[in-house]
């Protein structure tokens, strides 16, 4: 997701280079909303891991 996230970030820079800024604002907006997502789902998956005891070991 991280991956989408990126690509979504460098064709909103690449039409905004260009002059296309509604597709640069959506394809930002739609970045920053699977980089949250993605976010949240790493923070969710370390406390499951650390709850289930599976964390790293320090």
């Amino acid at each position: 997701m991280l991956y989408w996230a990126l690509v979504c970030l460098v064709i909103a820079i690449i039409a905004g280079v260009l002059g296309f800024g509604g597709i640069a604002g959506t394809a930002a907006g739609f970045a920053k909303i699977l980089f949250f997502i993605f976010l949240v789902l790493l923070v969710v998956s370390v406390l499951v891991n650390v709850l289930k005891g599976k964390g790293p070991k320090v």
